[in-house]
């Protein structure tokens, strides 16, 4: 049996935290805090165009989001302060551990995708900014049936796209949301615990895996 991988992108790969030496020259020391609300309100919005089926694409909730936590911050930023924010969400980097866990599953034989909320365009130049590109068969996004995880729907696409079913698939995130609504479509799924203060959801329903970083991740995949 071939197994599938299916690698969340933003956060799980990709540090979203990459923005805070540029916020910091825009508002200090509070730099990490209003990193962490942009984060989190790029996701409510998603979460809510979702329940909503108002979709509009990740840059737009990205967009939004910043707009939202500028005003929280009370800070008046220019048009092209904003834009060069969002250009740099388009560059962010890859975590210390991304490429040494994902040389390990290409070693081990599993087929990659990247699998992420962000438009096909958008995870290319970021993967490939990062120098990651090369080891995933394609890109799956959630922009192609026009939804946002965790809607099943998103998930069953993703195995119709890579040609797996759930037995012999596997999504890795960094976000709880994200591995609970794999396992309620069928899927397993592994939790990347990117930060020892991580709290996973209680609602019963437990990561198959859970690692604090990929090369470990990888390796118990492989032994499974």
């Amino acid at each position: 049996m071939t197994i599938t991988l299916a690698f969340d992108v933003y956060g799980t790969l990709i540090d979203t935290q990459g923005v805070i030496s540029a916020l910091e020259r825009l508002v200090g020391n509070r730099a990490a805090e209003f990193s962490r609300v942009w984060r989190e309100k790029q996701l409510e919005y998603s979460f809510r165009r979702g329940l909503m089926q108002n979709y509009a694409n990740f840059a737009v909730c990205t967009s939004n989001a910043l707009d939202y936590t500028c005003a929280c911050f009370k800070l008046a930023l220019s048009v092209d302060e904003k834009d060069d924010l969002i250009g740099l969400y388009r560059l962010l980097p890859a975590f210390a551990d991304v490429e040494a866990g994902l040389a390990q599953a290409r070693q081990a034989g599993f087929r990659m995708f990247a699998f992420s909320n962000g438009s096909a365009e958008a995870v290319e130049l970021l993967l490939n900014t990062a120098g990651i590109g090369d080891y995933f068969l394609g890109i799956v996004s959630v922009d192609e049936i026009k939804s946002y995880k965790p809607n099943p729907g998103v998930y069953s696409h993703f195995l119709r796209r890579a040609g797996a079913v759930g037995a012999e698939a596997w999504l890795i995130s960094s976000n709880p949301f994200d591995v609970i609504g794999a396992i309620s479509s069928g899927m397993r799924a592994a939790w990347l615990k990117r930060s020892p203060e991580a709290i996973f959801d209680p609602w019963g329903i437990e990561p198959t895996l859970t690692a604090n970083s990929l090369v470990s991740l990888v390796g118990q995949i492989a032994q499974k």
